[in-house]
This record gives C-alpha cells, sequence and structure tokens, in this order.
C-alpha cells in the first residue's frame, strides 16, 4: 500500500528534505546552510513532558464522526453513525471510538478548534506551526523546532516522522535542513517492514563510508570552510550502530501487543505508534505519525467499515492505535513524560453533501490531548447544535502551539534568529496557551 496521499485539491508539497539517505551524499560538499544564532539554545527545565507523539490524521478529519458528534441534531447534520458515552459524564464520541472512549480519563479534548484556512496546505502550515501561511517567511513546524532546541543525548535523531512527513509543508521551515524529520518510509504494518537508509547500498561497507566522510570534511578544511554536513554524519551514526537500528525493530515486539495496536488491512497507523512508543523510549524527542485518507468528501460509511466484517477502516484502526497507545505507554511509566496528540488540519462541513461525505471545513473542530502533564477527563470548549461554530472559548492554531511549547517545557514568547536575521517568537504574539492543559508550575 502507498502512504502517498493525493487530496482532493490536487496540491502536494514537496519540497522537503529527506535526512539519513547515504544515496548522493558526496552531492552536498558544496551546500551551505546558515544557522540562526539561538536555534541551538539549551531547552529550558521540562516540568512535565520529555517528548511529544503528534498522530496527524491528514487530510482533515471529520469532528462529527469522531469526537464531536450531534446525536440530538437532524440526520443530514448527525451523520451515519451513533454515539457512545465516555468516562466523562454526560461527553459523547462516535460510536466508533469505544477504545478512547474508555480512556478519557487520561484524554482532555478541544472541541472549540478554529481557523479561517480551509485548504490543506494552508490549514496544515497553521496547526503544525501555529503561524499563518506568509509569502515572506516559511515557519518551522513546532517538530522541527523542538528538534533544533534539542540536546542530542542518542544516535538517532532528535525528530522522525513514521512513516514519512506530510507533504503539505516544508518540514523544516526556514530552519538547516538537518531539523527535517527523519522519515522511515514504507508501510510498519507490512510483515517484511524495513526502515530506509538503515542499511548500506550494495558494495557499501562502514570503512568505505567512513573514508567518504573523511574525505568530504578533508575538502572542506582545503576549502577554509567551517561547513560540517550533519546529514552525513547522521546517516553514518545510523548506519554504524546496532542500538539505532534495533530501535525501529517491531520484530522484537510481542505478537499479543502487535495485535492489541493493530495488524493487517493495509492501514499502518497502528504499527506506526507502536514504533513511535519505541522510538519516544530510546530518547527520540518529537515522532510525527502519518494517517492519510482523512478527506472524505464521499461516503462517510467507508471510514467505519468498507466491508461486512471491517475491522481495519480508518476509524476502527484509529481507535485501537490511540487508545493501545495510552494503555501502552501508561504500563511503562512513559505517559507523564510524553505528550500525545491527535489532529489533522481541519474539521469537515456541519451538513452531509450529496455524495455522502462532508467537505472542508476549518470554522470548528476537534484537537485530543493526553500525557505530558495534560490533566486528563475534560472538554475545552464546545461547538454550537450543528458543530458549525464555536459555542464558546475558541482557541486558534497559535493558542494550540504556545500550549504544546509549554507542556515540552519551552517558553513559547522565546525568539530566534532567521537566516535573514529577523526575530521570530516560538509562538505568535497574542497567543494564548490553554491554561486548563497546563498544570500551575509548568512554563507558561
Amino acid at each position: 500500500m502507498s502512504v502517498n496521499q493525493n487530496y482532493c485539491d490536487g496540491m502536494l508539497r514537496r519540497d522537503f528534505v529527506r535526512i539519513g539517505a547515504v544515496t548522493g551524499l558526496l552531492g552536498t560538499i558544496g551546500s551551505q546552510i546558515t544557522r540562526g544564532s539561538e536555534t541551538a539554545g539549551q531547552r529550558s527545565a521540562r516540568p512535565f513532558a520529555k517528548s511529544c507523539i503528534l498522530i496527524w490524521l491528514d487530510g482533515g478529519p471529520t469532528h462529527l464522526e469522531t469526537f464531536d458528534p450531534k446525536p440530538d441534531a437532524p440526520s443530514e447534520i448527525r451523520g451515519p453513525f451513533g454515539s457512545i458515552a465516555t468516562t466523562i459524564s454526560g461527553v459523547r464520541v462516535s460510536e466508533c471510538l469505544p477504545n478512547i472512549a474508555k480512556q478519557m480519563d487520561k484524554i482532555a479534548m478541544i472541541r472549540s478548534m478554529t481557523s479561517p484556512l480551509g485548504e490543506h496546505n494552508f490549514g496544515t502550515h497553521y496547526m503544525m506551526t501555529g503561524y499563518k501561511p506568509s509569502p515572506v517567511l516559511d515557519y518551522p513546524p513546532v517538530g522541527a523546532m523542538v528538534a533544533s532546541r534539542a540536546d542530542q543525548t542518542s544516535v538517532l535523531p532528535e525528530y522522525v516522522a513514521v512513516p514519512q512527513a506530510t507533504r503539505n509543508i516544508n518540514s523544516h521551515g526556514f530552519l538547516p535542513a538537518k531539523f527535517a524529520p527523519f522519515e522511515v518510509g514504507g508501510n510498519p504494518g507490512d510483515a517484511g517492514f524495513r526502515v530506509r537508509d538503515l542499511d548500506l547500498v550494495t558494495g557499501m561497507t562502514l570503512s568505505r563510508l567512513s573514508r567518504r566522510t573523511q574525505f568530504v570534511e578533508a575538502l572542506n578544511r582545503l576549502a577554509d570552510s567551517d561547513f560540517i554536513d550533519e546529514d552525513l554524519r547522521r546517516a553514518s551514526r545510523l548506519i554504524s550502530s546496532p542500538e539505532a537500528k534495533q530501535a525501529f525493530e517491531l520484530q522484537d515486539e510481542p505478537d499479543t501487543l502487535r495485535q492489541r495496536y493493530g495488524r493487517g488491512g493495509g492501514d499502518p497507523i497502528g504499527q506506526s505508534c507502536l514504533l513511535a512508543r519505541r522510538l519516544i523510549e530510546r530518547g527520540v524527542d518529537f515522532v510525527t505519525v502519518h494517517s492519510g485518507g482523512w478527506d472524505t468528501h464521499q461516503d462517510l460509511t467507508q471510514l467505519m467499515s468498507r466491508f461486512p466484517g471491517d475491522r481495519n477502516a480508518k476509524l476502527p484502526s484509529l481507535d485501537r492505535a490511540v487508545g493501545t497507545l495510552l494503555d501502552d505507554l501508561s504500563e511503562r511509566g512513559l505517559l507523564e513524560q510524553t505528550l500525545v496528540m491527535v489532529m489533522g488540519e481541519f474539521g469537515r462541513t456541519p451538513k452531509v453533501n450529496t455524495s455522502g461525505g462532508r467537505d472542508h471545513w476549518p470554522n470548528v473542530f476537534s484537537v485530543l490531548l493526553a500525557g505530558g502533564g495534560v490533566p486528563g477527563g475534560q472538554v475545552i470548549g464546545r461547538s454550537d447544535s450543528l458543530g458549525e461554530s464555536p459555542a464558546d472559548r475558541a482557541i486558534t492554531p497559535s493558542d494550540l502551539t504556545a500550549t504544546v511549547y509549554s507542556l515540552l517545557g519551552i517558553d513559547p514568547s522565546i525568539t530566534i534568529q532567521t537566516p535573514g536575521g529577523r526575530s521570530v517568537r516560538l509562538a505568535p504574539d497574542g497567543a494564548s496557551a490553554v491554561l486548563e492543559l497546563i498544570r500551575a508550575n509548568a512554563v507558561s
């Protein structure tokens, strides 16, 4: 199964840099990266989350069929699914999410996210960076910014995308390309899954790779250049480290646990979440789990089942993956230090269209957060009776970004320098962290 995702508007961003590839590394000799003077600053003390797993539902998940059902609305609003009670009194979610419903004591749900941007690229940029797109500056996603401020204590990359990063934005913005995520590639749900770029190409040996690395550095010295090719160094470290390779070995996990996360059916989200847990357990700071196929303009029933007895459609797969991830992290004592987020670029129209689907709707949508010091068992904000607009407590992507930085122990008001010398805050001026998600002694 291909994990590439085309959208209704036909737009696909490909201006990303893949980290860790060995093939063609010598072609980078003449490249030069200018790093902002403050992007390497030490991360401030993190009272809660040490890492983050972002489960990105690419395409715009419908809030009405997931986290904000409207069981009392007319049928054209209510949609094809019922709703079920959760562990929070009076709060219901889609009938397709029983595992998440049972875990609501661990989860904080924002039901009043709002954005003016209903196009995939623009909406993704706003949600992942906290900034509205600008023709002047390409803002970095939170994952890249976190990576730029991390202390590298592991041979593993600070930022990993499983199995890939979204193609809708530049994966490192104005930061140097080395802060783009390492993409594992492939489909973690496949029996023969292997991470690309962790095996030497035919004819290459570790000694030859080491000589090539030394050759590149020697050429830089001859050119009197201070440039260090960090991509080349990281590729060399990963390929030569048995410990790094071991982190990606899903087959080391018990088969019973792999089944709980969800296997088969072609959707990699369950095994991707399991791989994310393995990575943060070994010191990776930020992991994005990419799940495509949420651009549901037609036949919403396919989200629940594609054929009789189907357990691997989008919603059942999401439910198993998220529910098991929270259980797994909790059982290992990792949930308090791991922020887990579930979100996409926008929601879907309140009214079901003539094709049985819903179209783009950024006016109001939902986001889930758990772990990382987030007090669970709460719903923040609400949409109106039709799921059309925020009824109270409108929260913007800028506010969410400030919240995430705060939970990770990073002051969202810090400014960094762009390559052009411009000072930019991590979160925009006016962004307000959601205080209900941050305990009193967290960074604000």
